[in-house]
């Protein structure tokens, strides 16, 4: 019996001293533990960070296959995959579709990276601001946030886009200005909630300004929230952009996108189906991936998941 009671504390031991050191860790450390052993979305990362890469070094790739994304060609056009001198063929006008392909990858995803920082650089000051002061100021953002979510936003981007015509950089500015009212209401709710935690009391206690309270107190520990927001916008922006450009609002051509490539090549779907499929297939992977990594970074940080 004492050597049964023996072997038992042993391995009491050995599990308090294995998790000795996961309970010594920060949280920033055990999400990054949890993340490293979450395969599908490392694999997503993987991805996405592939297709940047590749599309930044697009013109590296037009030089190397010695192709224009923009040069026309009418007696080539509709060259199927894998065809002489165009690896993915060619479109309605002769262009080649990879190369086209990687500099719209760059405009997607340009425009979703950027207009995704521009809401959070706006919806983060709003939202921190409305939770920690409340009362009649915090009312007065819901209500704006109401009356400008109240309309369509698909059809609000369509009346902007018409009348605008933008380009890349006008529509940045047109979504990251339009969509910062989701980042505003999650800031604004954990921000009501950190207020009240006693670090924060603590701190004002001492005579810390609501100032350095919201920006160096309350706002850095809401910093794993916003990454997964951010994730989750940039596959959002993807499909807004997508969307218009197929309902003819978006980008314009020449200057292609995913979306405006999409919309493009429905009208060959028989002749020419790769002009239809690849960007497709490009932008159905990409926001999975983006709503994969966002899923995974939120139960890789969420402090209530045990280990």
């Amino acid at each position: 019996m004492q050597k049964k009671q023996t072997v038992g504390s042993l391995k009491v031991g050995a599990r308090k001293r294995y998790h000795e050191p996961y309970l010594s860790m920060t949280m920033w450390r055990r999400g990054l533990r949890r993340l490293r052993r979450d395969r599908p979305t490392m694999a997503a990362m993987f991805t996405v960070l592939s297709l940047a890469l590749i599309s930044l070094l697009a013109p590296i790739f037009s030089a190397v296959l010695n192709v224009d994304p923009n040069e026309i060609n009418v007696t080539n056009n509709y060259a199927p995959l894998f065809s002489e001198g165009h690896l993915l063929g060619t479109d309605e006008l002769g262009r080649d579709h990879f190369s086209r392909l990687l500099y719209g990858g760059q405009v997607s995803l340009g425009i979703a990276f950027s207009a995704a920082l521009l809401s959070l650089a706006i919806g983060l000051p709003v939202g921190v601001f409305a939770g920690y002061y409340g009362g009649k100021r915090d009312d007065f953002i819901n209500w704006f946030i109401i009356t400008l979510n109240s309309i369509p936003f698909l059809y609000l981007l369509a009346i902007i886009s018409a009348l605008l015509s933008p380009s890349p950089l006008t529509f940045v500015l047109i979504l990251g200005i339009l969509g910062w009212t989701g980042t505003t209401r999650l800031v604004r709710a954990e921000s009501y909630s950190l207020k009240q935690r006693d670090f924060v009391i603590a701190a004002q206690a001492l005579g810390a300004s609501n100032l350095r309270l919201m920006f160096q107190h309350i706002a850095p520990n809401m910093f794993s929230l916003l990454i997964v927001s951010l994730a989750l916008s940039m596959g959002g922006l993807i499909l807004t952009e997508s969307a218009l450009s197929f309902i003819g609002f978006g980008i314009k051509a020449p200057t292609p996108t995913w979306g405006n490539m999409l919309s493009g090549g429905f009208d060959y779907m028989r002749r020419a189906p790769h002009l239809l499929v690849l960007p497709g297939m490009l932008i159905a992977i990409t926001v999975f991936c983006f709503y994969l990594i966002g899923d995974g970074l939120r139960d890789a940080f969420d402090p209530k998941i045990a280990d």
